[in-house]
């Protein structure tokens, strides 16, 4: 009977009519201050950076070739059937959380509970791995101009002789932190004004790099096989998702059922075409084994006699990718506090700034987490620990539109999956396929982070949920 009682306690769900109302106290509430296009912002922000300015490149030499095309288009693929499943449910839930809160209100406690688990690993290590990527372009720049470092702050241990920190990443995830802390909306004003800077440098390496095309530099067009393009697929993955984590700021949008669908499809249709655009010149303008996997897109300019346009590449990157870190940071702070104001992670967390009405204590958590990690992992292992639980996110959240599509019909959608449940089903297939191309130790760093979460749930979580306290006359479930 006990055993009974707490499979059906797992499998508690938030009641949907209820989400919509204001929760908590108001010291553990967000302000509505977002409009359209500064959501659109914080998701192109979250978009592009790392995926053009660094892991382009990375792929590109090690894995796909000038495949690097294909591998971005099959990822991008799976992402926009994810993306319209998203697009429902933010128009449907506008509140912090996104999948975390989606698995929770349709698929129960226990799912909710390991997608939020899975994404404060997940976001805080792109957190991370982009604060990587922007110092290898700051290093670039400092070589340039005949700056040098001590060697011991210019990478993490293993990255080259004499490194022992990467001192550049971990002081821009501090910075992060303390831009978030401002408040969202001065935040998002930084945000969106950097976004619109970085797009414009996207543009500019797209339009001078077409005029230095060398297009035998296509041939092979498939040196790794189409192994490689699938192992390339799953690792830029993490690039094409950013929208994910701008749908946790669903709450602090002010008019989050109309614009938050629309950011998310905006957002991802921007980036799809400047990441194509661009991986077609990157791979152009050199042989992808000539191709630096920290700084592609500088170093193929200095190649070609235009080492201004590198400069001005490398700063772009810098403050582009900064764009971000901002978004998945933003992320990963809404899922922590959305998932301790429900009790399952102690209410302290779940606390907001009493004039910035922002979740201090989680932020500055986060960004020394995110800190210690970029200080001292390479960007490829950071970068593999990224992908499978936003995979495995994605696939519950495809599920959950679908569930929720036939099993609440009547519920009042600002936006509906096209295609259903054709649409949602390519979302779980392409997810869990790309899954499989993972390496072993990504397999076996989030088992370790599953049985964590695991002893975490059962030993907290579970009694001190919201859920599990008694209920009122008006709790129901979906």
């Amino acid at each position: 009977m006990a055993g009974l009682r707490m499979g059906q306690g797992v499998l508690r769900r938030k009641p949907i009519e209820h989400i919509e109302e204001a929760e908590g106290a108001p010291s553990e509430q967000l302000t509505r201050t977002l409009g359209l296009w500064q959501l659109t912002a914080i998701g192109v922000g979250g978009i592009i950076g790392a995926g053009i300015f660094t892991l382009a490149g990375t792929v590109a030499n090690r894995t796909a070739g000038p495949a690097v095309l294909i591998s971005f288009l099959i990822a991008g693929v799976a992402s926009a059937a994810a993306a319209f499943s998203y697009a429902e449910f933010a128009g449907l839930i506008p509140k912090a959380g996104s999948a975390y809160t989606y698995g929770y209100a349709v698929l129960g406690e226990i799912a909710g509970w390991f997608i939020g688990w899975d994404l404060l690993l997940e976001y805080t290590a792109i957190v991370a791995v982009v604060a990587i990527g922007i110092s290898g372009y700051f290093n670039f720049l400092l070589v340039e101009t005949g700056t040098a470092l001590p060697t011991w702050m210019l990478g993490a241990p293993g990255t080259g002789e004499g490194h022992r920190v990467d001192l550049i990443a971990v002081v821009l995830c501090l910075f992060t932190a303390y831009l978030l802390n401002l408040g969202i909306k001065n935040a998002a004003r930084f945000e969106t004004v950097v976004v619109v800077l970085k797009v414009l440098v996207v543009l500019l390496v797209i339009v001078v790099g077409f005029f230095h095309i060398n297009t035998d530099n296509y041939t092979p067009f498939f040196p790794f096989g189409w192994g490689g393009v699938f192992t390339g697929a799953a690792t830029v993955f993490f690039a094409v998702f950013g929208y994910d984590a701008m749908s946790t700021a669903a709450e602090e949008s002010k008019d989050a059922q109309r614009h938050m669908p629309k950011a998310i499809i905006y957002s991802l249709g921007i980036s799809m075409v400047l990441y194509v655009l661009a991986c077609l010149v990157l791979t152009g303008m050199q042989n992808y084994t000539e191709i630096d996997p920290e700084s592609g897109f500088s170093t193929a300019f200095k190649a070609a006699g235009l080492p201004v346009v590198a400069d001005i590449i490398a700063v772009g990157a810098i403050i582009g990718i900064l764009t971000v870190m901002f978004t998945f940071m933003l992320g990963v702070t809404r899922v922590w506090f959305s998932m301790s104001r429900d009790g399952l992670l102690p209410h302290w967390f779940a606390k907001t700034h009493p004039t910035r009405h922002v979740p201090t204590r989680v932020t500055w958590i986060v960004g020394v987490a995110s800190a210690a990690i970029a200080g001292v992992v390479p960007i490829g292992e950071a970068a593999e620990l990224t992908n499978i639980g936003i995979l495995l996110a994605f696939a519950v959240v495809c599920t959950a539109v679908i569930v929720l599509r036939y099993r609440r019909p009547d519920l009042p959608r600002q936006f509906r999956t096209p295609f259903m449940p054709v649409t949602p089903a390519i979302g779980v297939i392409a997810s869990i396929w790309l899954i499989t191309y993972l390496q072993v130790a990504t397999w076996l760093r989030f088992a370790i982070w599953f049985v964590i979460g695991l002893v975490i749930y059962f030993a907290y979580s579970y009694r001190h949920s919201n859920l599990a306290q008694p209920a009122t006359p008006d709790d129901t479930a979906v």
